[in-house]
């Protein structure tokens, strides 16, 4: 009886040994058949082909993709956490955001290799937010030299010859916050120690210059093309996609400075593939895939990866130069200026 009792107990721990490692396994290989990422959605085409695709072929996994803006896809995943995302990339005003609301998993960052080709402020950043930054932009002026002459600085936006001609971006957007801290630039006056009442006593000024606060980049490309418009503050990012429709414009980023904003990829707190997203985000900033998309005819997109070193033209991106004058934007503080900001915004610039 006890030879008996003392058989069926190995073979019962045997079955739950196997059935454990079944279940083990079938999870695994769910979770590496498929992952679904939320991206922006100014450059589709390129973003499929030149890191969707080559990142499915290495992993053997399917990518399903959500576009939109930064904001917009934000909001989505804040009221609905239980989607069906498992990773999302924003702006860094929204990764921002998103840590305090908790909507990230917090990263081991001993799965992700390529981490250490980032500087300690990207490193610092990612850390404090849960959210890898791949990529950095910035804000310059796009214009017309044929219409409205040589554009240099900042100041000339306030110019009464371009009264009516201009776009800047709207508070919501990636760029919006920066544009306040460009008014207080030109306000002579430091953004955060009066939060923005010099900023916003400048942007009444220039309203009289302002067609339209855009939230679309592309909207711009057909405003220039059909002369609606002769300059407008973008990010560097859309500057090839305008040009490519209204050839004749220049850009240029001020000597002074401009302001930079970082792309981050963060895991959603409750995706159920995090195995595949560690992976994702690690080919994200890798060596390779950075090369990739900093051409010119892909993402246009800043490396951030150290390794990565570029021999072509970098005029249109925050890379060398660019980037040593790029200023950060505080958006732990801009954040709990916004809601006031956009009442302020709204009052005075529509």
């Amino acid at each position: 009886m006890k030879k008996n009792t003392k058989f069926f107990a190995i073979i019962t721990t045997l079955l739950v040994t196997l059935l454990v490692a079944g279940c083990s396994n079938n999870s695994s290989s769910k979770e590496s058949k498929q992952l679904t990422v939320s991206t922006f959605g100014l450059a589709t085409k390129q973003m499929t082909n030149d890191v969707f695709k080559p990142f499915q072929k290495e992993n053997k996994l399917k990518v399903k993709s959500q576009f939109g803006d930064s904001s917009s896809r934000f909001t989505q995943i804040e009221h609905n956490p239980n989607s069906s995302v498992d990773v999302i990339e924003l702006a860094q005003n929204n990764a921002v955001a998103g840590q305090k609301k908790g909507l990230f998993k917090k990263l081991d960052f001993d799965k992700i290799k390529n981490f250490k080709y980032l500087s300690k402020e990207q490193q610092k950043l990612a850390k404090d937010t849960n959210s890898v930054p791949y990529t950095v932009n910035s804000i310059g002026i796009i214009y017309n030299p044929k219409t409205v002459g040589k554009i240099t600085s900042w100041d000339q936006l306030w110019d009464k010859k371009l009264e009516n001609r201009i776009a800047i971006p709207d508070i919501s957007t990636t760029f919006g916050p920066a544009m306040v801290y460009v008014a207080s630039e030109h306000a002579k006056t430091d953004v955060t120690k009066d939060d923005g009442k010099a900023a916003f006593g400048a942007l009444k000024e220039l309203k009289p210059n302002v067609v339209k606060t855009y939230s679309k980049s592309s909207d711009l490309a057909n405003m220039f093309k059909s002369g609606e418009i002769d300059a407008a503050v973008v990010g560097d990012f859309a500057v090839d996609m305008i040009q490519g429709a209204a050839p004749d414009v220049d850009y240029v980023v001020p000597e002074s400075g401009t302001y930079a904003n970082y792309d981050t990829v963060s895991i959603l707190k409750n995706s159920k593939n995090t195995e595949a997203a560690y992976k994702y985000i690690d080919y994200r900033i890798g060596k390779d895939s950075q090369t990739v998309v900093a051409g010119s005819d892909s993402l246009n997109n800043a490396p951030v990866n150290s390794q990565v070193s570029l021999t072509r033209d970098v005029k249109h991106m925050t890379f060398g130069d660019v980037a040593k004058r790029a200023k950060l934007i505080d958006f732990n503080y801009v954040n709990k200026e916004l809601p006031t900001w956009i009442k302020t915004w709204n009052q005075t610039m529509n």
